[in-house]
C-alpha cells in the first residue's frame, strides 16, 4: 500500500491515458447508477438525510480499524476542557487552588480556569461527552457538516450536482479527514460557512424569513468557532446582500422577512458573545484568546509585528515553548506564507484527484454566477496570508464555497469533447471513482503505519489509574530536552472531584502545598521522556531523580508565572 501511495501520480498519469483510448469505458453501466443516484438527488431533504446517517454509519463501522482518536495537541487539550465544562452545565471554572502546579497550554486559569478557544467546537464535545465520548460530538459534526455543505450546493447547482459534491466532501473530509480524527475542529465552522453561503442564492431568489435565519445561524456558528476568518468570510456576502435588497421594489418585504430576523440573530450573538466574556475573562470585550496573547505570548501574529520582550515563565516547558520553540517555527516572510498556505489549502480539501478540473479555471473565470464565491474565497486567502500561522481547520468557512467552485469546474469539464470524443465525461466519472476508492486507501495506510507514541501512553496511565479505587495525583517531569509540544498536564474542569489530577513537577519550586492540598490522594511519578514512559509511586528520590533530568535553572519557591502577574 505505501508503494501504491508513493508511485500514486504515475497510476493517476496511466488512468489519464484513458481519456484517449476508452473515453466511454463503462458507459453503459455508469448511466444506470448516475440514473438512479439523480433520482435520490432530487429528492433534497432526503438526500441530505442520507448523506448525515451514512457519514456516521460509515465511520463507526471503520472503528475496528481506525479507532477513536487520542488527543495529541495542545489545542485539543484545550477543547476538551471546554467540552467537559460544558457537559457540566457550566461556562467556565473557578481558578484551581493549586493551579502555578495545574498551568498549561492554551488554558486559562485567571481569573477563571477555561479554555482559550471559542465554545462552538466544545460545545460540541460536550455534547459527544454526554453522549458516552466526545468523540462522538466530533462524529456528529462531520456528518451535519456533510448536510450542511449539500444543503448549500442545492442552491447554486442543480440537485444531481449537489449530491455528488456533497458525497465528495464525505468521501475526502468526513469520513477520513483530519478533522473527524481529531478533537480541534474545523467541521463546525464548515457547517457555519455552508449555512451562509447556502442561505445567500435562497434569500436573493425567494427572500423567505427561513432562509434569512439559516444565514443568521450561520453568523452565529461562525462567530463562536471562527469569528475573524468568519467575519472575512461573511463581508462579500452582506455586501451582496446588501446591494441586491437596496435594488429591490418591495423594500418593505425585505425588511421584515430578510432584514429583521437577521438584526435579531444578531443582537443574540453579541449579547452571548458579551456574556461569555465577562464569565470568562471577567471582561465583555476581551476574548479568552486575547487574554492568553497579553499573558503568555512574545511572539507576533502578523508577519509585519515584532516580537514582543521576553516574559518569565515558572516552568521550563512554557519558557522553551514560547521562547524558543514557537519563534524558530514563526513565518517572517510573506512569500514563504504565500506558498505555505497555498500548499496546505490544496493538500486538504483538493487534492492530486480534485485538481484535474483545475484544466477548466479559465471557464470558471467567465461563469458570472460563481464570481462572488471567487471574490469571496481570494480575500479570504489575501487575508489569511499575513497571519503567521495557519493551519486547514483556520480557512474551514471556505469549505462550502471551495467545493461549490469544484463542482462548478467538475460540471464545466463534464461537457468537454475535443473532437466529439467525450473526455469530460470520462475525466469525471474517474475522479468519482479514484474518491470512492480514497478511504480505503486512506484506512489501509493507517493500518500499515499505526500511530503509538507519548499521547497513548498517557491515554493508558490515565484509564489505569481511574479504575484506582482511590483518587489519584500524577506528577509529571520532564527531561531538559523535552519537547514541550508533547503535554502531560491537562485536566478536567472538576479538578477537586477528577479521578486523576495532572501536575507539573517545577525545578527549584517546593512540592508541598501541591501535596498537602492533595493529602488524600494516592501519589505518583511519570517520568514523561522515559522510552516508554514510566510510572512509579511517589517517594523524594524518585522525585529528586526526575529534577536532576531538568537542565532549567533553580527558581525562588515563592516566583510566580507571568500568568499571575
Amino acid at each position: 500500500m505505501s508503494g501504491l501511495l508513493r508511485y500514486h501520480f504515475v497510476i493517476l498519469a496511466a488512468l489519464l491515458l484513458g481519456t484517449c483510448f476508452l473515453p466511454t469505458i463503462g458507459d453503459k453501466y455508469l448511466r444506470v447508477i448516475e440514473c438512479r443516484f439523480s433520482l435520490l438527488a432530487r429528492r433534497r431533504v432526503l438526500a441530505i438525510v442520507m448523506l448525515i446517517v451514512g457519514v456516521i454509519i460509515v465511520r463507526l463501522a471503520l472503528l475496528p480499524l481506525v479507532p477513536i482518536p487520542q488527543p495529541n495537541i495542545h489545542d485539543e487539550f484545550s477543547y476538551l476542557l471546554a467540552g467537559d465544562t460544558f457537559a457540566h452545565a457550566r461556562l467556565t471554572n473557578p481558578t484551581p487552588s493549586m493551579w502555578p502546579y495545574l498551568e498549561t497550554f492554551h488554558v486559562l486559569v485567571q481569573p477563571s480556569y477555561a479554555s482559550i478557544y471559542p465554545p462552538a467546537q466544545g460545545s460540541v464535545l460536550g455534547m459527544g461527552e454526554m453522549l458516552g465520548n466526545p468523540w462522538f460530538g466530533v462524529l456528529i459534526s462531520s456528518a451535519l457538516m456533510c448536510g450542511a455543505i449539500l444543503w448549500a450546493l442545492q442552491g447554486w447547482v442543480s440537485p444531481g450536482w449537489a449530491f455528488l459534491g456533497g458525497l465528495l466532501v464525505a468521501l475526502r473530509i468526513g469520513i477520513v479527514g483530519d478533522w473527524v480524527n481529531s478533537y480541534w475542529g474545523g467541521a463546525v465552522a464548515a457547517t457555519g460557512g455552508a449555512l451562509v453561503i447556502g442561505a445567500l442564492p435562497r434569500i436573493l431568489r425567494s427572500q423567505r424569513t427561513r432562509d434569512s435565519l439559516a444565514l443568521g445561524l450561520g453568523t452565529i456558528v461562525l462567530a463562536n468557532s471562527r469569528p475573524l476568518e468568519g467575519l472575512i468570510f461573511c463581508v462579500p456576502v452582506i455586501a451582496a446582500l446588501a446591494w441586491a435588497l437596496y435594488r429591490k421594489r418591495e423594500k418593505t418585504k425585505s425588511v421584515v422577512r430578510v432584514l429583521v430576523p437577521l438584526a435579531v440573530t444578531s443582537l443574540c450573538l453579541l449579547g452571548f458573545i458579551g456574556y461569555y466574556n465577562w464569565r470568562v475573562t471577567h471582561r465583555p470585550l476581551t476574548f479568552p484568546e486575547a487574554l492568553d496573547s497579553q499573558v503568555y505570548t512574545n511572539y507576533p501574529m502578523l508577519l509585519w509585528q515584532k516580537f514582543k520582550p521576553p516574559l518569565q515563565y515558572l516552568n521550563p516547558q512554557f519558557d522553551r515553548f514560547y521562547k524558543v520553540v514557537t519563534p524558530a517555527a514563526s513565518p517572517r516572510s510573506v512569500g514563504w506564507s504565500l506558498l505555505a498556505k497555498s500548499h496546505k489549502i490544496w493538500l486538504f480539501f483538493v487534492g492530486t484527484v480534485l485538481s484535474i478540473p483545475l484544466i477548466c479555471i479559465p471557464n470558471l473565470v467567465q461563469d458570472r454566477r460563481v464570481r462572488l464565491l471567487l471574490l469571496q474565497f481570494l480575500l479570504s486567502f489575501s487575508c489569511a496570508v499575513p497571519i503567521a500561522w495557519f493551519f486547514p481547520h483556520y480557512f474551514a468557512p471556505m469549505t462550502a464555497t471551495i467545493f461549490v467552485l469544484l463542482i462548478q469546474l467538475m460540471r464545466h469539464m463534464r461537457l468537454w469533447e475535443p473532437g466529439k470524443r467525450p473526455l469530460g465525461l470520462y475525466l469525471t466519472r474517474l475522479i468519482v471513482v479514484l474518491s470512492v476508492a480514497r478511504p480505503g486507501v486512506v484506512v489501509a495506510y493507517q493500518m500499515q503505519n499505526p500511530i503509538q507514541d507519548w499521547r497513548y501512553s498517557r491515554a493508558e496511565i490515565a484509564a489505569r489509574l481511574e479504575n484506582e479505587p482511590r483518587p489519584q495525583l500524577v506528577l509529571v517531569g520532564y527531561h531538559a530536552d523535552h519537547r514541550p509540544e508533547r503535554e502531560w498536564v491537562y485536566n478536567s474542569a472538576d479538578i477537586d472531584n477528577a479521578p486523576v489530577v495532572w501536575a507539573r513537577i517545577i525545578p527549584g519550586c517546593d512540592m508541598s502545598p501541591l501535596l498537602d492540598y492533595f493529602k488524600d490522594r494516592e501519589i505518583w511519578i511519570v517520568d514523561a521522556d522515559a522510552h516508554p514512559a514510566s510510572l512509579k509511586p511517589y517517594s523524594e528520590s524518585e522525585l529528586t531523580r526526575i529534577v536532576a533530568l531538568s537542565s532549567w535553572p533553580q527558581k525562588s519557591p515563592t516566583q510566580s508565572s507571568q500568568v499571575g502577574k
